[in-house]
């Protein structure tokens, strides 16, 4: 290679890391906002439902089942976007996500509370598999974990930022209801932020792919989808419903934990990186198992607040699910199999809600516990079944192959 052609090529790579590092600062600042919008919905969710509208666990199950049914209904949407610029879709969904929120502020009832969960979950449930995709489209070679670390940090970020707003602004006598509206704002600043990740990342062909190589991640995502709605759904609702606890208890716990999340994200993202994702998601489970056996035993309110903040932390080992992912699948099908797991997750996070809310109506809320807890530890002998040592998945720029099936980004050596 003379000099000149050396010059080139300087010149190129320096022109790709110039469009990882603008797509990656985009990324982070839009999953930076809707970490502001969601995390301002799950805060105030469990007042908002128990208190604001007067829901029982029978009726808390029966929203959130009609919620996450949304997660399986973008199953088939995703197939019809497929080829289309991953950040268009993510900014049009975000769009979204925000009529849907800004709809709380106003909600009289339940039927009118289960139409606009609908709307915003429609709009989330399709957002959710495209920053995992977009991070590894974008992550340099060999880098991963570390980026999927950082953009979830950037996450943790923006919703530290809701809470002290929200909280700041209850202090001050704001009701709950227009608190909605402050989150729907920020989706929409989201989706703009959106706008500004390169568009050329995006996945040729058929967005829903299934494998038979890829049966175990379906499967530990499906567990997961079931142990993530004993948080989402009946966690929070238990220290309104059971233990009155008030809105700025729970905006301070959801503090925490988002303090949790900025500092903890990329120390698991290389941890990931290092010891692998099999010792990660086996250490993930178990500790889950004793954390919903805790909600079901324990009376002490404070050490429940101690056990609902821990959730949080333990929560960023789910990284290891989209780390495997990278490992198992070529660039070209990350996207459908992150979707084709989101799916499964929404298909448990259906059924979950709706036999917790039975449970708790019927037996009382201790048997929606052990049932997650009965789950997590399922999914710990799922885990183990996750090879030890998985190959790396084979760097982006050593293969032109996997390279044109990924993405193309402007000024690569296949655009000259």
């Amino acid at each position: 290679m003379d000099v000149q052609e050396r010059v080139v090529l300087d010149d190129q790579t320096a022109q790709v890391a110039a469009h990882r590092k603008r797509g990656l600062f985009f990324l982070g600042a839009a999953v930076a906002a809707v970490g502001f919008a969601m995390t301002s919905q799950l805060a105030l969710n469990s007042n908002f439902v128990a208190d604001t509208m007067g829901l029982d666990g029978r009726q808390q199950g029966f929203l959130e089942m009609a919620r996450e049914s949304c997660g399986v209904v973008a199953f088939g949407l995703l197939a019809l976007m497929a080829g289309l610029a991953e950040p268009l879709i993510a900014s049009a969904m975000l769009m979204l996500l925000a009529v849907g929120l800004s709809f709380y502020s106003f909600v009289p009832n339940l039927p009118w509370l289960i139409i606009a969960s609908l709307v915003w979950s429609q709009g989330l449930h399709i957002w959710m598999p495209l920053p995992n995709s977009m991070t590894l489209a974008l992550a340099e070679p060999g880098q991963a974990g570390r980026r999927l670390g950082q953009i979830s940090a950037a996450g943790a970020a923006g919703a530290g930022c809701a809470l002290v707003v929200a909280l700041v602004l209850h202090k001050i006598g704001l009701p709950i209801r227009p608190l909605w509206l402050v989150a729907a704002g920020a989706a929409l600043l989201a989706a703009a932020a959106c706008l500004g990740i390169p568009r050329q990342i995006k996945t040729p062909g058929p967005r829903l792919v299934f494998r038979r190589k890829y049966s175990l991640y379906y499967l530990l995502s499906f567990l997961d989808g079931w142990r993530k709605q004993i948080f989402i759904a009946f966690a929070g609702f238990l220290l309104v419903k059971n233990y009155k606890t008030p809105l700025t208890t729970m905006l301070i716990l959801f503090m925490c934990m988002q303090l949790v999340g900025w500092l903890m994200a990329p120390v698991v993202g290389r941890l990931i990186d290092r010891v692998g994702e099999r010792r990660v998601l086996v250490f993930y489970y178990a500790s889950m198992t004793l954390l919903f056996i805790g909600y079901a035993m324990i009376r002490n309110v404070h050490i429940l607040y101690a056990l609902f903040v821990a959730d949080s932390a333990f929560f960023l080992c789910t990284m290891a699910l989209t780390t495997y992912v990278n490992r198992i699948a070529p660039p070209s099908e990350h996207t459908p199999t992150l979707s084709l797991g989101v799916a499964a997750n929404h298909i448990a996070a259906v059924l979950m809600p709706l036999v917790g809310g039975l449970l708790w109506k019927s037996l009382g809320y201790q048997w929606t516990f052990w049932v997650g807890a009965s789950v997590a530890a399922a999914s710990i002998f799922a885990a183990i079944c996750v090879p030890r040592h998985l190959p790396r998945a084979i760097p982006l720029d050593d293969d032109p192959g996997l390279r044109a099936n990924l993405i193309r980004l402007p000024n690569t050596m296949e655009d000259t």
